[in-house]
Parts: structure tokens; sequence; C-alpha cells
């Protein structure tokens, strides 16, 4: 595998996950929020997840992204690309440590990593994966202008709980002039 991308935004910087990124990524995954996303974890189980997000890298060439703000180098989250075996479809998903909520970097992060997935990887459509409760995820998807497309239920290990499917496509996308 070649050099990593990086992605960069006003306010962002959007590389692959490093071991470097732990204390923000426990941080994430331990708070009750990440009850939408498979938490709140212990700081070890957040390490198997980075791990395992880098992995995905490795894998399929593509994945989710440490965010950074541009002005402090702070990792502050993650967004980007995934579609491990059997899910529901090509995912931009997004996720962030509690201080950085409500400050529009998901929002920012996510618009990066679709421009790269549909450019790049020749994506046709993204999806979200979002838990029915998760309403600033909700928000955040329309803010990204993709509509409710359908519920399913995820694969195990996530206990097959129903999910709200989020997502548009590349036409879509286009056509907005993101």
């Amino acid at each position: 595998m070649g050099a990593l991308p990086r992605l960069e935004t006003k306010r962002l910087v959007l590389r692959a996950p490093e071991q470097s990124d732990l204390d923000a990524w426990a941080e994430m995954l331990g708070h009750e929020g990440a009850r939408f996303i498979g938490g709140p974890m212990s700081r070890p189980e957040a390490w198997r997840v980075l791990a395992l997000m880098r992995g995905h890298w490795d894998l399929k060439g593509f994945g989710l992204f440490s965010i950074l703000e541009r002005e402090t180098g702070a990792c502050v989250g993650r967004a980007g690309c995934w579609s491990p075996e059997a899910w529901p479809g090509t995912e931009v998903g997004w996720a962030l440590t509690p201080a950085a909520m409500g400050k529009g970097y998901a929002t920012e992060a996510s618009r990066a990593a679709i421009s790269w997935a549909f450019e790049t990887l020749g994506w046709t459509e993204v999806i979200h994966c979002i838990h029915p409760d998760n309403t600033a995820s909700i928000a955040t998807a329309e803010r990204l202008g993709s509509r409710h497309l359908r519920t399913t239920r995820l694969p195990p290990p996530l206990n097959g709980h129903e999910t709200l499917i989020y997502g548009q496509s590349c036409e879509t996308w286009t056509a907005r002039g993101v």
C-alpha cells in the first residue's frame, strides 16, 4: 500500500489513525454518547477499535480518518469511509470527542470524506448508519444532503440492532455542487 491520503479543510486535517490518537479515541469511545457506536468502551477496547480502523486501511485501501484541528493539532474524532464484510453499503461515518461536538466538525470532515469517496474511490453512493435515537447524527446527515433511505439491522457483533440508513448518490452530491 502506498502513502495514506491526507485531506485538509478550512479547520481540519484528516489522516489515517495513528497510535498517538489513542487518548482522543479513548475519550470519544468512552463517554455516554458512544452508546450509538458500540460504547461506552474502556481504554483497551478503544485501542482495539483504533487498531481495527487502521487495519481497514491496510485491507481495503480506505477507512476512517482521525480528525485533527488544524490550529492545535489535537485529535478530536474520526470520520471517513467504512465498508466491512456484510455491511449494508459504502458508509461515510463520523464520531467526535465530547469537547468537539457542536462545532460543525462532523459535517466539515464528512463533506471532505464524501467528496474523496466519490472522486478517488469511485463510489456511486454513500450511506450513513445511524441509531434511531441519535438525533445529532440524523441532523448531520441531513446537513450533508442525505435522506432516509431505509431501516435495517446491522450484522454482528453489533447485535443486529435497528439502524436508520441515510444516504445519497454521487449524482445527487455532484448536482448540489458541494
